[in-house]
Order: C-alpha cells, then sequence, then structure tokens
C-alpha cells in the first residue's frame, strides 16, 4: 500500500491510496499535510477509513507527495561516497567534508518548500550557471509533527557540483533552485518497509534513449541513524505539518559526469518505489547559458 497525491481529468489535487495498481481516494481527506499532523497509530488507523471508487493507476498523474506546510529538508554527507564525491570537487575546503562525516551534529539543510517539489514524471531542471551539474538519489523520510517517521519516498537532490566546489558556503545556491527537488512516486508507510537499512538504491540516466551512467548501492551503507537525523532536524525547529528528509545520496557519477537537457533520470529504491523524471536547463524563457562576470556580481 502506498500513500498518493494525484490528480485525475475531472478534479485534482486528491490524496489517496494506492494498492494492486489502483487508486481510490482517501475520504474526507483534503491534504497529505493533515495526515502528518497525526501520530503514527492514528494515521494508521486513518488510512483504514473509508475510500472512493477505485481508478486504475494509469489513469491518474501522480504529484509530488508534498503539499500544505511541510517542507523538504535533506541530510549531507552521509555515506562515504558522498563524503568522497564532495572531497573530490571542493577546490579549498575538502576537510570541511570530512570532519562533517564523522562528527557527532550531521549536515542537515533547507532544500525546498513543498509547491515547488516536482512529480515523477515532471521536469527537474540544471542550473544555466552551473559547468557540473549531477542528479542524487535519496531515501526519503516522511515525518509526521510529533517527529514519528511515518513513511519513505524517494528523492532526486538534484545539485550543482560545480558551484558547491568552489566554495561550501554557495550550497545553498547548489541545491535550492527551480527544479531541483524531485520527490515521489508516493509514500511508502513505514509498516510497509521492513528494514529501511537493507533497501537497494539504483540509479539510471539515459541520454538519446541509450543509458550513459548507471549505478547501484544499498541504504545499508548509510553512515547515520534515521532517527539521530530526525532527531537534530526537529531539535531546533517546529513543523506542524511534518517535514520530508532526504538522507544523503550514496550514488554519485564521477567527474567530469554531467547532465545535459534532455537526460532522463530514473532512480529505484526497493520496497519503495521508481522517481523518473527529465531534465531541462534554466527556467522556461531563461537564456539556456549563462556566463557570470565580477561586472555583474559587484559595484
Amino acid at each position: 500500500m502506498n500513500i498518493v497525491r494525484y490528480r485525475t481529468r475531472q478534479a485534482g489535487p486528491r490524496v489517496g491510496l494506492h494498492e494492486d495498481g489502483a487508486v481510490a481516494e482517501l475520504t474526507g481527506v483534503a491534504s497529505l499535510a493533515e495526515l502528518w499532523t497525526l501520530p503514527l497509530d492514528e494515521l494508521r488507523a486513518r488510512l483504514g477509513g473509508p475510500r472512493g471508487e477505485s481508478v486504475p493507476l494509469e489513469d491518474v498523474e501522480l504529484l509530488a507527495p508534498v503539499d500544505g506546510r511541510t517542507e523538504v529538508w535533506g541530510a549531507g554527507v552521509t555515506y562515504e561516497t558522498s563524503r568522497e564525491a564532495r572531497v573530490e570537487e571542493s577546490e579549498h575546503s575538502a576537510t570541511v567534508y570530512e570532519q562533517v562525516y564523522d562528527a557527532v551534529r550531521p549536515e542537515i539543510f533547507f532544500k525546498s518548500v513543498g509547491w515547488r517539489a516536482v512529480g515523477t514524471g515532471g521536469d527537474l531542471s540544471i542550473r544555466p550557471d552551473s559547468a557540473v551539474d549531477v542528479p542524487e538519489p535519496e531515501l526519503a523520510l516522511v515525518v509526521n509533527s510529533h517527529g514519528e517517521i511515518v513513511g519513505y519516498s524517494v528523492c532526486n537532490d538534484m545539485s550543482s557540483r560545480s558551484i558547491e566546489g568552489e566554495n561550501p558556503l554557495y550550497l545553498p545556491q547548489a541545491k535550492i533552485f527551480y527544479g531541483s527537488c524531485g520527490l515521489g512516486p508516493w509514500v511508502t508507510p513505514v509498516w510497509e518497509v521492513e528494514d529501511p537499512y537493507d533497501l537497494p538504491i539504483t540509479m539510471a540516466i539515459h541520454r538519446d534513449g541509450a543509458p550513459v551512467w548507471q549505478g547501484e548501492a544499498s541504504t545499508g551503507r548509510l553512515r547515520r541513524r534515521l532517527d539521530g537525523l530526525v532527531a537534530y532536524l526537529m531539535l531546533g525547529d517546529v513543523h506542524p505539518d511534518g517535514v520530508v528528509l532526504s538522507t544523503g545520496t550514496c550514488l554519485v557519477p564521477p567527474a567530469p559526469f554531467t547532465l545535459a537537457p534532455g537526460d532522463v533520470v530514473e532512480i529505484g529504491i526497493g520496497g519503495v518505489g521508481v522517481l523518473r523524471n527529465p531534465i531541462t536547463r534554466g527556467k522556461p524563457g531563461d537564456p539556456q547559458e549563462f556566463t557570470p562576470s565580477l561586472e555583474t556580481s559587484l559595484r
């Protein structure tokens, strides 16, 4: 069973449940955000409540499973692969990433407001002022307002390696931009996943109909405990409609690989789902190339 946010040709967005290739609306539930206000036991009972008529999955459009005031946050350098990639790309501050990998406090950063997240099938983007861009496949935790992990999803934490590598203070620009957050295809309830530390993760990047990069890994390589990441996220903040926390990447295409417009990224996490997104550059209507200069930055 999966919790879905979707729309049909007649109406939407709606909240429903996906089972056996069909989707049924959860009667009386207006948003995912209202579900994430419930304690875990109450959420489980609510999902067993009345449903509308089932329709085939192929007849609905799946939307990013985040709405209301729910935000998307990220955790960084949680796998050895990620640490190595950050050290490789950094021009001046490689030791920063080595230190955070072994530190008690994890790296936690803001990624996206809910309305910016893109669901499966939607376009993700690369920045026009970035030279090296990669997708980052990650297990995403759905956390309720009480700090309980209630479900899992798939996140593509799109990143500019060249911008972050230039200076770690540029992390927000490397991580937060138009089309930078893919999420979906749905939320798999926590009780449906036997062991979140033993989930296979795969990623394939297709260009002109053929794979140009692919890899596989496992959440078993995760350096941090999931509840520990959540504890730090909730420690100094409140999330009244819950929060999505992406837990870091274990697959990074090695330099000099970079995404290109027209690529298609497919990320799969065993027991959770598959997220598939085509890649564009910049915002619609913007110039496709941008060459920054000191004159445009300083007065």
